[in-house]
């Protein structure tokens, strides 16, 4: 199994009901962009003595970048520091290379500057650890303490539980479940009370003053459901329905409408709306930038490639891409062969197909450089599922469950299995197995600051060399 997201990319924000069970989540949200914003303008306050224009407009597009910010009171301190640096040092980085090239950079006090690119991390790291020590008196703002239950005590309610229970920062405390079935059924009952059968909820409810109730019965059972909903309307409590989640594998799985219905998304690309804006305009603008600096060495190794062996500099080859339809992605030609057929043969240790040169291309993955210009085709994104030619697609859909779900968006130049291990060549089915949980999960994730993790992330990979043959 593939290791979890760090939890400086796994948690998305997204709509929230504010309120005051919701305080300290909406701290967390607006916690770093605001702490990068204010840093801003106190420097420029300190150096200049005014808020000008041109850093209010910076102040508002870094707030915009880095907002939602990630949950982090859970998180090792020395993980938090770590993955502060990590993304403002990929942010600064692309502002600064922004703002040079437009010459807008050429507006700002370079003292302010300055002092703002190491004042910005350390206000985000100053403000999360603040937050840490208030964070049980903004938790007593949140008031009295929520008495909970929950209705099935089956796989997903039992996981709910634990979790609330093992939140230093909730005020919910659960006080049992209840289950029609014979209690020596219930393999936690050792673990949580049961407090009665389902038609015994709504009186406890009422008895016991409780605040919130958690519906984990099967989507079976609905006459079930609607029965006990029926006799809860007469509580005051509050219900959530807590869907079976593990019958199936959510791909970015969400509440929507169609024309006023309420829908679920089961299986669903994260690139819908304003996230689909945002991918596209950071690969278009990325990559604008990326081929710009290198020309000069697109055009060296092209030249290399073409006098160190026969055939053409650039390899193309069929893969599948969005949507599983074809499209050509683009190489430097890095073997002797040149196979796109139905069958082909993955690039291994000690390959005599490879080129002296190809295996330092390969190692270093400047063979990839060319598939910018997919990018900019919008064929491929700079982060995402890595493409497999068409007939390892063939082979490994009727091996792999859930192995097209990866083409439900565009696939990146690099990606989430590649930085962690799974760079080069699967030779195994278990391996390919793992590469395909870490292309889901980045599905299932996926957000602007994950990308830009995995971008930073994969230059130490590459000067590493890891499983590149």
């Amino acid at each position: 199994m593939p290791q979890r997201l760090p939890p400086v990319t796994l948690r998305r924000a997204t709509r929230l009901t504010v309120g005051r069970d919701q305080l300290l989540n909406l701290i967390e949200t607006v916690l770093e962009p605001l702490a990068i914003a204010v840093s801003l303008w106190g420097v420029a306050l300190v150096i200049e003595g005014r808020l000008s224009p041109q850093n209010m407009i910076l102040s508002l597009i870094v707030f915009s970048l880095t907002f939602p910010s990630a949950s982090r009171l859970t998180v090792a301190a020395w993980r938090v520091i770590r993955n502060t640096l990590l993304s403002w040092v990929v942010l600064s980085a692309l502002l600064f290379v922004f703002g040079y090239s437009s010459g807008y950079l050429s507006y700002f006090d370079q003292d302010v500057l300055l002092t703002w690119w190491w004042m910005a991390p350390v206000s985000q790291v100053g403000a999360h650890f603040l937050l840490r020590l208030e964070a049980p008196a903004i938790r007593e703002l949140q008031g009295h303490t929520k008495r909970t239950v929950l209705a099935g005590m089956n796989e997903q309610g039992v996981e709910l539980a634990q979790r609330l229970a093992t939140n230093p920062y909730s005020n919910v405390r659960v006080l049992g479940f209840f289950d029609d079935r014979d209690p020596e059924r219930l393999s936690h009952r050792d673990e949580y009370p049961v407090l009665g059968k389902i038609q015994d909820l709504p009186a406890y409810v009422k008895q016991h003053h409780v605040d919130l109730i958690y519906v984990s019965l099967p989507m079976v059972s609905q006459p079930r459901i609607l029965g006990l909903l029926d006799a809860l309307r007469d509580t005051t409590a509050s219900i959530y329905f807590v869907p079976d989640t593990f019958i199936t594998d959510l791909i970015q799985g969400r509440m929507d409408a169609v024309s006023g219905i309420p829908v679920v998304a089961v299986c669903e690309t994260p690139f819908v709306g304003m996230d689909g804006v945002i991918k596209r305009g950071s690969d278009i603008l990325l990559s604008l930038l990326i081929l710009l600096l290198i020309s000069p060495l697109l055009l060296l190794i092209a030249l290399a490639v073409k006098l160190t062996s026969p055939g053409p500099a650039i390899f193309k080859q069929r893969r599948y891409g969005l949507d599983g339809d074809e499209i050509t992605v683009y190489k430097f030609r890095s073997m002797t062969a040149l196979d796109d057929g139905g069958k082909i043969e993955q690039a291994h240790k000690g390959d005599s197909r490879v080129t002296p040169l190809g295996a330092f291309l390969r190692r270093t993955s400047l063979d990839e450089l060319p598939q910018f210009f997919n990018v900019l085709q919008g064929r491929m994104s700079i982060v995402g599922p890595r493409p497999h030619a068409v007939a390892h697609n063939e082979m490994y859909r009727k091996l792999i469950k859930g192995y097209m779900q990866r083409h439900k968006v565009k696939p990146g130049i690099t990606g989430w299995a590649q930085v962690n291990g799974y760079r080069g060549e699967t030779d195994t089915l278990e391996k390919m197995k793992a590469r395909i949980d870490y292309d889901l999960e980045y599905l299932r994730n996926w957000s602007l600051r994950l990308d830009l993790y995995i971008i930073a992330k994969t230059v130490w990979v590459v000067l590493k060399g890891d499983n590149a043959y």
